[in-house]
């Protein structure tokens, strides 16, 4: 099922963009599609198989808010701290201060909350996290099944890579390989210690979006996809991110269910 489940997600979002470049009057709720594709694959193939019980038990945990204060300040300061410790090294290193983003610091704030309740990462954390880890971790365990499912996802934004106008356009997708898949083990990380709380994954996520271009990565003008980036930034960000990762990675290591309450 688990298999049938990436299948499908990649036929319905693909298809879904790749259509949206051809129909401009529906580009947005084809986009959307896509974006919430991982959501309505997970529902269908738990209803199928778990009925409403388990559709109902999956769709409990977007609102499971009941964890320790410490895995909020995780979710909301993870990519921020990253991104912060990334222009020191790099003051240090280069003796010159990075480019910083242009986002107030209230509205990085106010977006991330927002996106929470209206963004994409609800259709993606319902597949993504909802889903697929816990199977994928019945039998790889927790820490292979965040590095399986983080090449996966990283696969799965590959057309945005090469649509004009969307953010990653030309942008280094090895790179990107590398960054995604270390978010998904801290992302996988956080699942575990908020005990399967979707709301929890969803608002890292979310942080995640919106915070990371305090101190861009993105290359400007970059036209090869497959190409490595030349930002010092970009992989100054992915050392850090596999540094943490690594720890999160050997910690959940020999784990493949939740912790009991």
């Amino acid at each position: 099922m688990t298999l049938l489940f990436f299948v499908l997600t990649f036929a319905i979002t693909w298809t879904s963009w790749y259509a949206a470049r051809s129909f401009p009057a529906l580009q947005v709720p084809l986009l959307y599609l896509g974006v919430f594709a991982p959501a309505f694959v997970a529902l269908a193939l738990t209803a199928q198989r778990e009925r409403s019980a388990g559709v109902l038990a999956l769709l409990r945990r977007l609102v499971e808010w009941r964890v320790g204060a410490r895995w909020y300040l995780f979710a909301f300061g993870y990519m921020a701290a990253i991104k912060l410790t990334v222009a020191v090294v790099h003051r240090v290193a280069v003796g010159a201060w990075p480019r910083f983003g242009d986002e107030p610091w209230f509205l990085m704030i106010a977006a991330t909350i927002g996106s929470v309740v209206l963004g994409g990462q609800t259709g993606e954390e319902i597949g993504w996290r909802g889903y697929a880890l816990p199977r994928l971790a019945a039998r790889f365990g927790f820490a292979g099944a965040s590095v399986i499912l983080g090449v996966i996802w990283a696969c799965w934004h590959l057309p945005l890579f090469f649509f004009p106008g969307a953010d990653l356009h030309g942008q280094s997708f090895p790179l990107y390989l590398l960054q995604v898949t270390a978010i998904s083990v801290a992302i996988a990380w956080l699942y575990v210690n908020a005990k399967g709380s979707l709301l929890l994954t969803m608002l890292l996520h979310s942080a995640i979006n919106n915070t990371k271009d305090i101190v861009p990565s993105a290359v400007p003008g970059a036209t090869n996809p497959w190409s490595f980036s030349t930002s010092p930034v970009a992989w100054l960000t992915v050392v850090l991110l596999w540094l943490f990762g690594a720890y999160f990675f050997v910690r959940m290591s020999g784990k493949s269910t939740l912790p009991a309450d």
